[in-house]
């Protein structure tokens, strides 16, 4: 299965690339370059012994079906040659495509974490254990929001797992280690380190990606980010590339993310979400100075549903969203994220500033809607 991009060109300006001819002078002296003791440089080799045997890598074959319409003059031929005993009108026509992706276990029972969209539309997943065996697996449940995905197979034994770590943790300029199958090579092992937190490339309402240049590419979807302690960071998701191919810029779903809703996957196969019934867009600068707040933070209500939890509640379109319990909300996305992750029917506090004054709401937290 492929793995899901982003972006479709980088344009670099200010310089131009031009080959030079270098050429050397003997009577011109060098300074020496020291070597570096290797026992300086890490190595990940015993990362890659402990954590490769938890790698998996996964299959999937769908059905896909679309419609051809005949062109009139083909259809003059048929009628010439063979009648009018043809099916007439659109024709159905299936295919069985086959993806290819990565996974990793994190129950020795055989509970396997993937991205959603390396299963998604498929009939039948079969998972490649490191030691090529392959196992038919089962779609425990899937989230699209956050594209994740938990598979379960039956090997008869105990298989090896790698543990979740604690993306809260993880600090910019960190190692950052990948294992999967790209471009269907099998086991792959990248380097690099942590090159950003936080991104939003708008893939969901839920972004909050890892960004990393440790070498990522089609069919390492799925497969885990180590730190280099050999904990799970994150899950390859997503790149940024104009051809297809790594450029540097991959992006991983953090491991605390991502273990909230595998948990939640696990126990109900779909993930339950807060819901306020309200549209909501950032507050600019001119916004701020407007409505009379010292910053541009919160989140403007631009509409409100009918009957949903925030009407309910009294909130009114042109309300700023200032605090949702404890949380102070900075941005949309804080607003967003706060909101999701609160069980439905949970009642909150809101702080919101109306027409210059601020008030307190009590809201009842509802579903989202499917």
């Amino acid at each position: 299965m492929r793995l899901s991009s982003i972006g479709k060109a980088v344009l670099l300006t200010g310089a131009l690339a031009v080959a030079v001819p270098l050429t050397y002078h003997a009577t011109t002296s060098q300074p020496a370059t020291a070597a570096v003791p290797a026992s300086v440089l890490p190595s990940f080799a015993p990362l890659v012994k402990a954590t490769r045997p938890a790698v998996v890598t996964i299959k999937t074959t769908g059905t896909a079906r679309g419609n051809t319409q005949i062109d009139p003059q083909m259809r003059e031929f048929m009628e010439r040659f063979f009648g009018r005993n043809f099916p007439d009108g659109p024709q159905q026509r299936s295919r069985r495509p086959q993806g290819l992706g990565s996974g990793f276990i994190i129950d020795g029972n055989g509970t396997i974490v993937t991205n959603n969209h390396v299963v998604e539309a498929s009939d039948e997943i079969t998972v490649v254990l490191s030691d090529g065996e392959e196992l038919s697996a089962t779609l425990i449940g899937t989230d699209s929001k956050t594209d994740l995905a938990v598979l379960r197979v039956d090997a008869g034994r105990r298989l090896p797992t790698v543990p979740w770590g604690n993306s809260e943790t993880v600090e910019v300029g960190d190692w950052a280690i990948a294992i999967g199958n790209p471009f269907g090579l099998g086991g792959t092992v990248t380097a690099g380190i942590v090159s950003a937190r936080g991104r939003d490339i708008r893939s969901g309402p839920y972004d909050d990606f890892l960004q990393v240049d440790t070498s990522i590419n089609r069919g390492n979807s799925g497969g885990p980010l180590f730190s280099q302690q050999g904990e799970v960071i994150g899950v390859n998701t997503a790149i940024f590339s104009p051809s297809g191919g790594s450029v540097g810029i991959g992006f991983a779903i953090p491991s605390n993310q991502a273990r909230e809703v595998v948990a939640d996957l696990i126990q109900n196969g779909s993930v339950e979400r807060g819901w306020l019934g309200v549209s909501i867009q950032p507050v600019t600068e001119e916004i701020a100075a407007a409505i009379g707040l010292d910053a541009a933070e919160g989140a403007l209500i631009a509409d409100v549903v009918d009957d949903g939890p925030a009407a309910r509640a009294g909130l009114r379109r042109g309300d700023v969203i200032l605090n949702f319990g404890t949380q102070p909300i900075k941005t949309v996305r804080d607003l967003t994220r706060t909101v999701a992750d609160t069980d439905p029917g949970t009642r909150t506090d809101v702080r919101v500033l109306r027409k210059g004054s601020e008030q307190k709401l009590s809201i009842r937290t509802g579903k989202f809607p499917a």
